[in-house]
């Protein structure tokens, strides 16, 4: 039986997409049914107010006291260690926050989080306070290395991306096992997660404006994305096949507990840790040991540098560690 002429994101099904099928490739293409969600932490009024004069003033007093408590509460809550230089940006993504809520004033803001009167503002305010920086094949030397190292597993093998953001890196890490097996449908299963909610949507939709792929070679973008025409020209979707091998779940890496199910293959920790210090960093790191299989990775930031942070591991390349039986980090297969 035919299905509706939209589906539930009101995108028209799958002939309002240029698809195009990489030869070689069997996949079914089949319309998203993932409901994207209207932004509703973020308004769109300015944060700053111009005077008189023609500069910009602050709408709300933020005070070196605020300031304090919300780099003491992000910590507590998501582990991110704001420098002193970020008062300027905390203040222009928290400020829409209290314009949202109708409040006037950060004290109190601030007092409505640390009493609990409002539980569902810690979702938002930790979104706001999360950095995004993203691109599809991000570090490109890492991709050749978890396509060959993938390649050489056995078993039902599986990747976890830890701070997914907005899908550019586990789509980018699909994509790579896609190619290295050469199928839509490689024998892998990858997970996906981020703190930030809002960000997740994003990425489980798979919908990007088109320059993000500006820089991708043309094959690649003609196995994977499909083109969006009239009404949604200047956009490109992610093959729905891609989207089959992801899940996307939210996960605080400093939570009790993970919802995850491992060991696994491979694990990508990349330009996330910069925001931790040194102990939240060797606590984490503790606890992707038992998660990583005896011969897996772990692939990081071309900033970060774990051997100052845990023994677990040692380095193997650039960016990429393996656990080190020496410390106890590799335990012995099953």
């Amino acid at each position: 039986m035919p299905g509706p002429s939209r589906d539930a994101i009101g995108w028209k099904r799958d002939t309002e997409w240029r698809n195009t099928v990489w030869p070689g490739l069997i996949g079914a293409s089949h319309p998203d049914r993932t409901r994207l969600r209207t932004d509703s932490y973020f308004d769109m009024k300015p944060a700053l107010k111009t005077s008189s004069s023609g500069e910009n003033t602050k709408v709300f007093d933020f005070t070196p006291r605020d300031f304090a408590r919300v780099r003491s509460l992000i910590y507590k809550q998501a582990g991110i260690a704001l420098a002193e230089s970020k008062q300027e940006m905390v203040y222009s993504r928290l400020a829409r926050r209290l314009r949202a809520k109708g409040l006037n004033s950060f004290g109190e803001y601030l007092d409505n989080l640390e009493s609990g009167r409002d539980s569902e503002e810690w979702e938002a305010f930790t979104n706001a306070l999360t950095t995004n920086l993203t691109s599809f094949f991000r570090e490109a030397h890492h991709f050749p290395i978890l396509a060959e190292h993938m390649r050489a597993m056995t078993g039902p093998l599986s990747v976890w991306c830890s701070a997914s953001s907005t899908g550019e890196e586990p789509y980018s890490i699909a994509m790579t096992l896609c190619e290295a097996f050469g199928t839509l449908a490689p024998p892998v299963s990858i997970v996906a997660t981020d703190i930030d909610t809002n960000v997740l949507e994003t990425a489980a939709n798979g919908v990007y404006p088109a320059e993000r792929i500006d820089k991708m070679p043309q094959e690649r973008v003609k196995r994977f994305f499909q083109k969006g025409k009239g009404e949604r020209a200047g956009l490109v979707r992610v093959r729905p096949e891609l989207r089959q091998l992801i899940t996307f779940k939210p996960l605080n890496l400093l939570a009790g507990s993970w919802p995850l199910s491992g060991p696994f293959d491979a694990i990508f920790c990349r330009n996330v840790m910069i925001y931790f210090d040194k102990p939240t960093q060797s606590r984490i790191l503790t606890r992707f040991v038992p998660l990583l299989k005896p011969e897996g990775l772990l692939f990081a930031g071309h900033s970060e540098n774990f051997m100052y942070a845990s023994d677990a591991f040692k380095l193997r390349g650039k960016t990429v560690y393996e656990l080190d039986p020496r410390h106890g980090g590799a335990r012995k297969p099953a």
